[in-house]
């Protein structure tokens, strides 16, 4: 079995850009489970189901949950309490491992850490997971966490430096956003829109709703 795991970005990204359509028929060329946890639900329905402005959006993702398109982590039997521990534990790693003139800086939310414990559960089930994030913090600290260093000081304005290499752990994730979910479904035939831009507008669109992929790396999407 296969699971992959939604943080709360890629579900209002395809949602923003009417692409959520593409989750069902995903779901349906997918061996496996498509999960998300509480943390992320919160951020997703149950908060914007109360906000005229989001709730369309809100009963778009209900509507995937009631079908079961998208689960909850206690389909493979994981329950909330585990993921909320972990969570905390995750939180606790990361907001303590980057610091500037003195001070721990926090970086993450409870929705994308909640991700990350999940599926490192997953992973020590032995069980093939990936996890769709459009966060650039989260990505960059599961690929390498000492680029984020530069990255933060750019956007800061101020030195920050890495100071706990545990954080290093993080290395076994496997992230993609969604500009690589709207790319597979293109590859699959799923996309609704037939035209030869149809790829490069995907991309973009993904990109500008808050997608963290660079020009550089849509260029290479399009050539493959």
């Amino acid at each position: 079995m296969k699971v992959l795991i939604l943080d709360s970005g890629p579900l209002i990204n395809l949602s923003m850009n009417g692409l959520l359509y593409l989750i069902e028929d995903l779901k349906k060329n997918f061996n496996g489970k498509f999960i998300i946890t509480e943390q992320v639900k919160n951020e997703v329905y149950d908060r914007p189901k109360g906000i005229k402005r989001f709730k369309l959006g809100a009963l778009r993702i209900k509507s995937l949950l009631d079908k079961k398109i998208i689960e909850s982590p206690s389909s493979l039997n994981i329950t909330n309490k585990f993921i909320e521990e972990k969570t905390t534990e995750m939180m606790d790693l990361v907001n303590h491992s980057y610091k500037s003139r003195g001070q721990w800086i926090n970086l993450v939310s409870k929705a994308e850490m909640s991700c990350l414990a999940l599926n490192q559960e997953l992973i020590k089930q032995k069980i093939d997971s990936i996890i769709a994030i459009d966060e650039r913090t989260t990505r960059v600290i599961c690929e390498k966490p000492e680029n984020l260093e530069k990255l933060m000081t750019r956007r800061l304005h101020k030195q920050v430096r890495l100071k706990n290499s545990e954080i290093k752990k993080l290395k076994d994730h496997k992230i993609i956003r969604s500009s690589e979910l709207v790319y597979v479904a293109y590859k699959k035939g799923i996309v609704k829109l037939k035209d030869p831009k149809v790829l490069e507008a995907l991309i973009y669109a993904t990109k500008f709703k808050g997608s963290s992929i660079s020009f550089e790396e849509i260029d290479v999407l399009k050539k493959l």
